[in-house]
């Protein structure tokens, strides 16, 4: 199977891959817009830094992301001593997991909340956000001045104000990484749109390969049972698919 291919869809089965799926999706969002110097650029890149660092003054991401390294680097410690394993390419992935720790001790536990406060620019942004134009130049004229400065003034602000950002997510990168390569997609059948799936204890994501474009998987999961159900639209609404569908996946547990 070439997952290059097909269309994955992924479930998290708790918060803490909820929360890093969520970080990966909002810097994902913010590194496609960095390369926009434009005026709408630039606030796109603005608006999903705010959104990151909203998420990270909420939640402890720094926190979780330490325990998560922490948990991961005493299981695959522990398989030193196998014959199977590749010794070299482990201890290639402890040393990136101890690199990754090191630099997530070095930013400040509550470094979002601080920014959120104390960066007069971010935030009089951030208050008027909630507000459908609520960022217009008549409403925020701080930030249509910043958005007129040189290029080097406006990467020297989003370089300071991401930089911890990028850190953590390289650390959810890896932690993402490592749920993602720990099993290997298995090809299953859902008779008449639905499939059923016993799952094994610690399962944290589900992920779903699709080849088909017409049709889309419904995932819900929980300690027990996971379900698959594939939806299509019909007319602006979505209905099961009645026929049976084909698809690959992959239950991940660290």
């Amino acid at each position: 199977m070439a997952e290059d291919d097909l269309c994955c869809y992924e479930q998290p089965l708790n918060e803490r891959v909820r929360t890093f799926l969520r970080v990966e999706h909002l810097l994902n969002r913010l590194a496609h817009h960095r390369g926009e110097t434009g005026y709408w650029g630039r606030r796109a890149t603005l608006e999903a830094v705010l959104d990151l660092l909203n998420m990270m003054s909420r939640h402890d991401i720094r926190g979780e992301a330490s325990k998560a390294l922490v948990q991961r680097r005493g299981v695959l410690a522990a398989l030193a001593e196998r014959e199977d394993i590749d010794a070299n390419a482990l201890q290639r992935v402890l040393d990136e997991i101890d690199a990754r720790a090191a630099e997530l001790s070095r930013i400040a536990p509550q470094f979002a909340a601080y920014c959120l406060r104390d960066d007069e620019l971010l935030k009089s942004v951030n208050n008027r956000t909630a507000i459908a134009g609520g960022t217009c130049s008549f409403d925020v004229p701080g930030y249509r001045h910043w958005l007129r400065q040189h290029d080097a003034v406006i990467e020297a602000d989003i370089e300071r104000w991401t930089a911890p950002i990028v850190t953590i997510g390289h650390s959810v990168a890896l932690i993402l990484r490592l749920l993602r390569e720990a099993a290997t997609p298995v090809a299953h059948t859902a008779k008449s749109g639905v499939f059923l799936h016993q799952t094994a204890a610690g399962t944290q994501l589900i992920r779903v390969f699709v080849a088909e474009t017409d049709i889309f998987p419904e995932i819900s999961g929980g300690r027990h049972r996971a379900t698959v159900r594939f939806m299509q639209f019909d007319h602006g609404r979505s209905r099961q698919a009645t026929r049976d569908v084909a698809f690959h996946m992959a239950c991940s547990r660290l």
